[in-house]
């Protein structure tokens, strides 16, 4: 065996330790990537029913935002109506409720006037006499504002 020969096989020694020391890494990597698509699958497999179960839950609460968009519609339209009665009966019995009201206001005057016209003419019976008006300057309540600082 020459030299060459012991160096070709000292390389090749040394070529199989590095391939053994590549080749421990390699495995564990293979070992976490097999984990990793285990993990995955088992992931998919659970996640799958929830997907189903969720899309049952969008169906039926879609199902039901259609019945409450149709119960909207319901309600707005029974609101215009009954905002078209309001205004019918506003306008069918206020007016006769307007014309009542100045009715009632000039008969209360009428019957305040007679009244006052019925006082004068039984004082002028009595011999009374009307009220004077207050003369300029002289106080119609008692006292002066000076006198009463």
């Amino acid at each position: 065996m020459s030299f060459g020969d012991i160096a070709g096989l000292v390389a090749a020694a040394a070529f199989l330790i590095l391939v053994f020391f590549l080749a421990v890494p390699l495995l564990k990597l293979g070992g976490v990537l097999d984990e990793a698509r285990r993990g995955i699958r088992e992931s998919v497999d659970s996640i799958t029913p929830t997907l189903e179960e969720t899309h049952v839950t969008v169906t039926e609460a879609n199902k039901q935002l259609e019945r409450l968009d149709t119960i909207t519609s319901n309600v707005a339209d029974v609101t215009t109506n009954v905002s078209s009665l309001v205004s019918l009966t506003a306008a069918t019995v206020g007016g006769p409720l307007i014309k009542i009201a100045g009715f009632t206001a000039a008969v209360k005057a009428g019957i305040g006037s007679l009244r006052a016209e019925e006082k004068t003419a039984g004082a002028v019976k009595r011999g009374a006499t009307t009220p004077k008006a207050p003369k300029p300057g002289k106080p119609t309540l008692g006292r002066s504002a000076a006198a009463r600082r």
